[in-house]
């Protein structure tokens, strides 16, 4: 085997090493991104739960009133 042959089958290991890393890295992102979509549901949920909380609770003079730490 010559030298350049050897050179480029390095060159082909390398080439093709990073094509799985890329490709490993795209996977990693991909389910971040469905975690974080499904984390932002679950907090539109929660934030419309509090919402509605707070609307049913009853307040002295229209006002909501300030926790003691306040």
């Amino acid at each position: 085997m010559s030298e350049i042959e050897k050179r480029l089958m390095t060159l082909e290991l390398s080439v093709a090493e990073q094509d799985q890393i890329v490709q490993d890295l795209s996977d990693m992102v991909n389910n971040q991104w469905q975690e974080i979509e499904r984390l932002r549901a679950k907090l539109t949920t929660a934030h419309q739960r509090i919402i509605s909380l707070e609307e049913s609770v009853p307040t002295q003079g229209g006002q909501p009133e300030k926790p003691p730490h306040y």
